[in-house]
């Protein structure tokens, strides 16, 4: 049950109201074919090479005009930051993003090619709020936070929208499993609403790295459980170094989410390889642990006459190339 006095969960109709905002915003991406069964979902093909946008644009849109004069500030470490910076840069209102130091340089110059004001500080994700905080407050911005407000989940539950209208295309009939990636938790918030909105039936399971499982003992405790910055650091998956999920992300994940599966570092880098020589597709690691999690359940099989279908929703692609390509050499050196 939800707790008293939370927040209510997004609907479905935000979330319709947000596919229209997104209309020549966000693509539309494809599922392609992984394996019999098994498809993905590339959200890697956004034009800010994150499922992000949608998130951010759906927050922005919704801003009065006074606002959009003043501006907006986030802290990220690096894809929802280039989202607000790209969908502020749409709607001409200034945006401040606060990174920590050891960001990706490609996520860092994606920020600045968009406009951006950039401020850094440490790595600790608890650092970067309060500072984008006090910018808010001295500066009379606008705080987006990445995952812990309903309007940035209804824009990532637009993805489960699609994913449901693109399997009803194809005609695919057989029992539905969604894997979504978990950093703080509002693309599995919104994928999780969408999904078990319109297909009660399916489930939805959250993938995370054994390094920065904080989510998926939260899950189990039914609470929030936090983890060390200095433990979560630890995962090559930059965007999802999390020390907790955010509260109400938190909400939707317990009312819809099934489990959450945890993945190994070495299995994580085996993924990453993989896309790149069979999907034909870029991805960061943060991009890469949902395909990872297939191993970590059971494959999808024959439910009568239909094909049960499992997607996995490839969250981004933004990745330096010095470290892509030891990632590639280490896991495929062929």
């Amino acid at each position: 049950m939800q707790q008293p006095g939370a927040e209510p969960l997004v609907t479905l109709d935000e979330i319709r109201a947000a596919a229209q905002r997104l209309r020549g915003i966000s693509l539309r991406t494809p599922l392609l074919g992984q394996s019999a069964g098994v498809v993905v979902k590339p959200e890697s093909l956004q034009p800010t090479g994150a499922f992000k946008l949608r998130g951010a644009y759906n927050a922005l849109a919704q801003l009065p005009p006074e606002q959009l004069r003043q501006g907006v500030v986030t802290h990220s470490s690096g894809n929802h930051g280039r989202a607000l910076a790209y969908a502020a840069r749409l709607l001409g209102t200034r945006a401040v993003v606060v990174m920590p130091e050891d960001a990706p340089q490609i996520k860092v110059d994606g920020v600045r090619s968009e406009g951006a004001e950039i401020v850094f500080v440490g790595p600790s994700h608890e650092e970067r709020a309060q500072r984008a905080r006090r910018l808010a407050k001295a500066d009379g911005l606008e705080l987006i936070p990445s995952a812990n407000d309903r309007r940035v989940i209804a824009g990532q539950g637009t993805i489960g929208l699609e994913i449901v209208e693109q399997l009803a295309e194809a005609d695919r009939r057989g029992k539905l499993t969604v894997l979504v990636p978990i950093g703080q938790g509002g693309l599995a918030a919104g994928v999780c609403t969408a999904v078990k909105s319109l297909v009660p039936g399916a489930r939805l399971i959250g993938v995370e790295p054994a390094l920065a499982a904080d989510g998926r003992d939260s899950l189990i405790a039914g609470e929030i459980v936090r983890w060390p910055s200095a433990k979560v650091q630890r995962t090559m998956a930059d965007g999802l170094r999390m020390e907790s999920v955010a509260p109400l992300a938190f909400e939707h994940m317990r009312r819809y989410m099934e489990r959450i599966v945890t993945v190994e570092e070495d299995e994580i880098g085996r993924t990453v390889a993989h896309a790149a020589r069979d999907l034909r597709l870029v991805l960061e690691p943060s991009g890469a642990v949902s395909l990872a999690g297939l191993r970590h359940i059971a494959p999808a099989g024959r439910n009568g006459a239909a094909l049960d279908t499992t997607v996995a929703v490839l969250s981004g692609g933004n990745i330096d190339p010095e470290r892509y390509s030891d990632i590639l050499h280490r896991y495929h050196p062929n």
